[in-house]
């Protein structure tokens, strides 16, 4: 008899016939994943359908997810109800929130469809954040950040590029991290998604619905909101992404957050975050792309690179990257097919 091509899904399929209890079902990918999980909408009838998580759990467990799902949904903020769960073989089955991602309706929207989205998006944050307590996420402290942005030179600068920074351009490239490091910690520390982008919520009710929201962890306040409006697969202009950042600071500040008084210095620390999250994700898609053969990330490269320019040029600490950022324009990416 032939060996199965996807066992995992094999026996996802199986697990949902005995949480089912026998009903018959339809099930289809609903959705790609830049990590190893899977996710499948699993459909009984014309009107009820689940969404299954199938997460290796050697490589994506399950624990997480459902630990802030419950935090989320504690807050107040629409995440997925865990309906069903086998950790040891890392599936879930959860509430479907529906196909429409903000992304998907940001892409085509009228302003005024965009505001009230981005209007309900800072509503929900502000939930979460004010939901936030010490003592149950990780802590978003110094070490992850720089290894996150360690990232940027080791796969996007030496892997993409194929390029190797001198001695005085490696210092300077770590003065500017130890600058990002130390505004990040220096903010007020809450609730942090991680990856709260248009791609991550889903136009629902009440909206939005959130996702994706496993590597949470208790990290500076502008993190979120800098996820939210300097979008790894959309961009705004200036003006519009100055004007949200206001009314969030404003609806923030109004539920007693501990943002800063001076729209100015949360702004800074809003860009500075931004940078510090801007050079992580370019490590973090050419990784995708050469290590775990998925290209098609790399190609929202040159969206992050004007982010990270336009940051860098704007306040005089962060010259020394801009610089460098310049220095690397010329470099020739080695083709994104040789994995």
């Amino acid at each position: 008899m032939p060996q199965s091509v996807d066992p995992r899904r094999d026996a996802l399929e199986r697990w949902l016939r005995a949480q089912l209890n026998g009903a018959s079902f339809r099930v289809a990918p609903a959705s790609e994943d830049a990590s190893f999980r899977r996710y499948f909408r699993v459909t009984l009838d014309d009107t009820r359908s689940y969404i299954a998580m199938d997460a290796p759990p050697e490589r994506e467990p399950c624990a997480p997810f459902v630990h802030v799902a419950g935090l989320l949904r504690a807050a107040g903020v629409n995440a997925p109800e865990v309906h069903a769960q086998d950790l040891a073989q890392g599936f879930l089955l959860l509430t479907d929130l529906g196909t429409q991602t903000y992304l998907d309706l940001l892409q085509t929207a009228e302003p005024e469809t965009a505001r009230i989205l981005f209007a309900d998006a800072m509503e929900a944050l502000v939930r979460w954040q004010c939901a936030s307590r010490p003592g149950v996420l990780p802590p978003y402290d110094a070490v992850r950040l720089h290894d996150e942005m360690a990232l940027f030179p080791q796969w996007y600068v030496g892997r993409h590029l194929g390029a190797e920074l001198t001695p005085e351009q490696a210092a300077a490239l770590e003065r500017v991290f130890g600058l990002l490091i130390a505004s990040a910690t220096a903010q007020p520390q809450v609730f942090v998604h991680r990856d709260y982008m248009p791609r991550n919520l889903m136009r629902s009710d009440p909206n939005p619905g959130v996702l994706d929201f496993q590597d949470a962890v208790i990290g500076p306040i502008s993190y979120d909101v800098v996820s939210l409006l300097r979008d790894a697969f959309i961009s705004w202009d200036e003006e519009l992404v100055l004007d949200w950042c206001v009314r969030y600071w404003e609806r923030a500040a109004a539920a007693g957050l501990p943002v800063d008084a001076d729209f100015a210095e949360f702004y800074r620390a809003f860009e500075w975050m931004g940078l510090q999250r801007h050079l992580k994700v370019l490590g973090i898609f050419a990784r995708l792309t050469y290590r775990d053969g998925k290209s098609k990330y790399v190609e929202d490269t040159p969206r992050f690179l004007g982010y990270a320019r336009a940051v860098a040029t704007r306040y005089a600490p962060l010259a020394p990257l801009a610089r460098l950022l310049q220095q690397l324009e010329g470099q020739a990416p080695r083709s994104v097919l040789s994995f």
